[in-house]
């Protein structure tokens, strides 16, 4: 079991803060605005075990830095997906960002500070899902000409429904947070500074309960997500991986 004082400066994109059982992960770029990175890509999936094992997080609150959860990406390898090692790498990777998050028996609750354009999933996902009226959402996929695959598939066809999801990842549409809330992707839409408050509130509601009946049901909410992730998961990072091998072929093959 792993304790706070042995991983809350672990990550250096976390910041990490708990008090009575409630931990608060804050997502940032050297004190800015989340940029999601490599090194981020790389180890996310193993903040949240270290999270998870640790039975003194009650409740867990994420939530961004700013007035921008994320909308870019820095320092990213296109081609890293493109060999059988790459590709291996990056799919164990990515399966980590979302099955690690899957599996913390805690309550999360996401509270989405502004525009969440890169992996918003990430936020969305979560047990309960607050964001500030000035807040829109995107999947980033077809932007930089990947498949949509991994996860982002499944999260947002299980959220917004399968005609709207498919619209959604296909057109690149971007949701305001009043569309989120109308769609059931966010169950509140808040002004900025009531966001975190609103959100300690339901925590300190939910730490009332009996910590093992926070921990199962969490686990019961959350088996649907487990389980299309274990059968889909793995195929999507694999398709993501051919169609950026294609991008490269085709690209050595164009005259000089």
């Amino acid at each position: 079991m792993a304790t706070l004082s042995e991983y809350a400066n672990k990550y250096p994109f976390l910041k990490m803060e708990r008090q009575d059982g409630i931990l608060e992960v804050t997502f940032h770029d050297n004190g800015g605005p989340l940029v999601v990175t490599d090194a981020l890509h790389a180890t996310l999936g193993y903040a949240w075990n270290d999270i998870g094992s640790d039975r003194d997080n009650k409740v867990i609150i994420l939530t961004g830095t700013g007035d921008v959860f994320c909308t870019s990406t820095r320092g990213s390898d296109p081609t890293a997906f493109t060999t059988p090692d790459g590709l291996s790498r990056g799919s164990r990777d990515g399966r980590n960002m979302f099955a690690n998050l899957f599996d913390i028996e805690a309550p999360v609750i996401a509270a989405v500070n502004g525009p969440a354009h890169v992996h918003g999933d990430l936020m969305v996902v979560n047990d309960i899902v607050l964001a500030a009226e000035h807040a829109t959402f995107q999947d980033f996929h077809m932007a930089a000409h990947m498949v949509i695959g991994g996860i982002a598939q499944v999260i947002w066809q299980e959220i917004l429904g399968v005609v709207r999801g498919k619209y959604f990842l296909l057109t690149g549409q971007v949701l305001t947070a009043q569309q989120a809330l109308d769609y059931g992707v966010v169950n509140e839409v808040l002004p900025k500074e009531q966001l975190l408050p609103r959100a300690r509130e339901l925590a300190r509601a939910m730490i009332k309960q009996p910590p093992l009946t926070l921990r199962h049901t969490r686990l019961a909410l959350n088996q649907r997500f487990r389980q299309r992730f274990l059968e889909e998961g793995g195929y999507g990072y694999t398709l993501i991986g051919l169609g950026l091998m294609d991008q490269v072929s085709q690209a050595q093959a164009e005259p000089a």
